[in-house]
């Protein structure tokens, strides 16, 4: 079909997904003369009611929601009687071709991507909406690493009926990911996406799925009645805490699973306690501390060197410097501390005095913007939060952790507390914990921009902001 108009508007340019059911393809919009994606239902399948209600269902579903971390519906129709959804266009690859490729991934990062598509869930949630097929394949990650939940062909309203069966008897799902009650075609639930959840993370942190077989039936038989593999026996770096969530969203009963509300946060706590890493000053290594009682030998050894040559290195700069023996004295660590709220237009202000809750150390407290009933725009070039290193410094790294990703942020500097002339980082559109890579400088305040709301928010919430 590539070469296809369609309805003399979408013309398609190039199949990038295909499955059972549909394909996928980059098109361009003609009229509004912008990229996008189109699913089509496969010809075979438009004269089958069955397919195209699900087909229907899908889009209908998704133009529900409105959210950062799941793609967004744009528009739908038929050609020639074929159905098609058009959807924003992710320019990147799914997390399947992530985890082919670099698996198993640090913590860290398996922690951000699990927020992020836990995020998504929990909004469908909320809207009564039930995906029942969540797998790294449906997760797109677009050029800055943020995931975006697609396909929710088989997604479901909780207020209908939820039979795990179509009518014909298919089990809906992937064997890889099923739920037990899925496999069983009982009732599904939002507790069914947490199970699946769990088995993409421990699929993150392995590089391996905890249940193989060679066909659909065996590996389903599997999740039935047999209890995972420990993710600490195969990652012995994992958090305690977040073996622990893992283990109870495996749960055979449904019931005693938590929600996904409930992932979202304690996720976000996982996030929270990583402790810092300590790197040496070669770069030769990067090691983060764990728990005692985890380490392996090479991770006790390295950081004892590491520490080694901090030390070693730290008593040569303080006696010498290159050329004299005058004696040098290490440049101290710096702290931002948010001072204030930042609105050029000097209107009421955006929570000023929450400013400082950016900067506590305190994951319970939070600094957040005024609401915004047009959201996800302001009505203006930005608000901001001003940051006070307390001297000229020059800044490699600013790090932003937010309650409410996607909206859309830079970060400027400037000589003073007011004034914010040089644009030093790129912009960015936010996820969970979002890091900018700051150049220029040296410069004493810095401005946390914010120029656009994340999609289903009418407010930014700044929980840590932190620099190196």
């Amino acid at each position: 079909m590539v070469g296809t108009v369609l309805e003399d508007r979408y013309e398609l340019k190039e199949l990038v997904g295909k499955g059972g059911m549909s394909s996928v393809f980059r098109a361009r919009d003609r009229i509004l003369g912008r990229e996008v994606a189109i699913k089509v239902l496969h010809e075979q399948y438009a004269t089958d009611s069955e397919y195209v209600e699900r087909f229907r269902r899908e889009a209908r579903a998704v133009a529900k929601l409105a959210h950062s971390n799941v793609a967004v519906v744009i528009d739908r129709g038929e050609d020639e009687g074929r159905p098609y959804i058009v959807f924003e266009y992710v320019e990147g690859g799914n997390l399947k071709r992530l985890i082919e490729r670099e698996a198993p991934l640090p913590v860290e990062r398996v922690i951000e991507l699990g927020i992020e598509i836990a995020r998504g869930l929990e909004h469908a949630h909320r809207s009564s909406i039930v995906h029942r097929d969540v797998k790294p394949q449906n997760v797109l990650l677009d050029r800055t690493g943020q995931a975006k939940l697609i396909d929710f062909g088989i997604a479901r309203s909780s207020a209908e009926v939820r039979p795990g069966l179509t009518l014909t008897g298919t089990v809906l799902g992937s064997s890889d990911y099923i739920a037990p009650e899925q496999a069983q075609g009982r009732s599904v639930e939002e507790r069914t996406d947490v199970y699946s959840l769990a088995i993409v993370l421990y699929e993150m942190l392995t590089g391996e799925l905890p249940f193989t077989g060679e066909n659909f039936v065996a590996v389903a038989m599997r999740h039935i009645n047999e209890t995972p593999p420990s993710i600490i026996e195969r990652r012995p770096d994992v958090p305690p805490r977040l073996a622990g969530l893992m283990q109870r969203s495996l749960a055979k009963d449904p019931e005693r699973r938590p929600t996904m509300s409930e992932v979202v946060q304690e996720l976000e706590r996982c996030l929270h306690e990583l402790p810092a890493e300590v790197d040496t000053l070669s770069n030769v290594a990067a090691v983060r501390f764990r728990p005692p009682g985890v380490l392996s030998g090479w991770q006790l050894r390295a950081i004892l060197a590491g520490l080694l040559i901090v030390v070693a290195v730290g008593v040569y700069l303080v006696a010498f410097r290159s050329g004299g023996s005058e004696p040098v004295v290490a440049s101290k660590p710096v702290h931002l501390r948010a001072t204030t709220a930042y609105d050029p237009d000097g209107t009421n202000g955006e929570h000023n005095a929450q400013a400082p809750f950016a900067t506590d150390d305190n994951a319970s407290t939070a600094w957040q913007t005024e609401s915004y009933r047009d959201a996800p725009s302001l009505g203006k070039p930005g608000v901001g939060l001003v940051l006070d290193a307390g001297r000229p410094v020059t800044l490699h790294r600013i790090t932003v952790v937010t309650s409410t990703p996607g909206f859309v942020a830079q970060i400027q500097a400037g000589a003073a507390p007011n004034s914010f002339p040089d644009i030093v980082s790129a912009t960015k559109t936010t996820a969970a914990r979002t890091v900018f890579d700051v150049t220029g400088g040296p410069h004493q305040y810095y401005l946390l921009w914010i120029m656009r709301l994340g999609p289903g928010f009418d407010n930014a919430r700044i929980v840590q902001v932190g620099a190196s």
